[in-house]
C-alpha cells in the first residue's frame, strides 16, 4: 500500500494525534489495531506520528475499527475562552467568598471554580456536599482549611487535595490574609441541590 508523505501543517498533525487518542480511548494496542485493519504496526506508528498519510480507503478502515467518524478527524475542536473579568459569579454558600465559574457555560464534563476568600472567610457551619464524582481543591495563594466529618486538613499555597464529590465538607481561611483556591468538579455538578447555584 502506497503511503503519501504529509506536508507540515496543523491539520495534518491533528489527524495522527486524533487517531492515536481514539485508539488509546478504546484501549487498543498498536498490535490489536494492526490485526483488525490488516495494516502493519510500523505503518500505523508512522500515521500516528504524522510521518505518513493513509489513503482514503485506509483512513475509512481505521475509523471503522476505532468507531469514529472520518469527519471528526478534520473538525476544529470547540474552544471556549472565559476571561477572568467575565467569569460568571456563582454562590455555593459561605461568607467572605467570591466564586467565579471559569469553565464555559454548559460544559458538563468538568467545572473549574475560582474562589477568592477574604481573611477569616468561611463556609457554612454544617457540612455540605456537591453532586459530582470527584473534587480537586488546589490552593493558589494563602492558606486554606478543609473540614470533613472525621478529618481536618490544613493546606498551604501549592497544596492540592482530592476527595469524593459527595463527601460532606466545609472550609475556612484561617488567616488575616486573602486566600485563592481552585475547585475542579468532575463531572460538572448536577443541576439539583447546592450545585444548582452553579448555573
Amino acid at each position: 500500500m502506497k503511503a503519501i508523505p504529509l506536508e507540515s501543517g496543523a491539520e495534518a498533525l491533528a489527524i495522527g494525534a486524533r487517531l492515536r487518542a481514539a485508539r488509546q480511548q478504546k484501549r487498543l494496542t498498536m498490535d490489536q489495531l494492526a490485526a483488525s485493519t490488516g495494516l502493519t504496526k510500523g505503518f500505523l506508528s508512522r500515521v500516528e506520528r504524522d510521518l505518513t498519510s493513509p489513503s482514503v480507503a485506509t483512513l475509512v478502515s481505521l475509523c471503522q475499527a476505532l468507531s469514529i467518524d472520518v469527519g471528526s478527524l478534520f473538525e476544529e475542536p470547540p474552544l471556549k475562552v472565559v476571561r477572568r473579568n467575565e467569569a460568571r459569579k456563582i454562590n455555593l454558600g459561605g461568607h467572605g467568598i467570591d466564586e467565579r465559574l471559569l469553565t464555559g457555560h454548559g460544559e458538563r464534563r468538568v467545572q473549574v471554580i475560582r474562589a477568592d476568600i477574604e481573611p477569616l472567610g468561611q463556609g457554612e457551619s454544617e457540612l455540605y456536599s456537591v453532586d459530582c464524582e470527584l473534587e480537586v481543591l488546589h490552593v493558589v495563594e494563602g492558606e486554606f482549611v478543609v473540614r470533613f466529618s472525621k478529618d481536618t486538613i490544613h493546606l498551604y499555597a501549592g497544596d492540592t487535595v482530592t476527595y469524593p464529590g459527595r463527601e460532606p465538607h466545609s472550609w475556612l481561611n484561617p488567616t488575616e490574609s486573602k486566600s485563592v483556591v481552585l475547585w475542579t468538579l468532575v463531572p460538572a455538578a448536577a443541576h439539583s441541590g447546592r450545585a444548582a447555584a452553579s448555573y
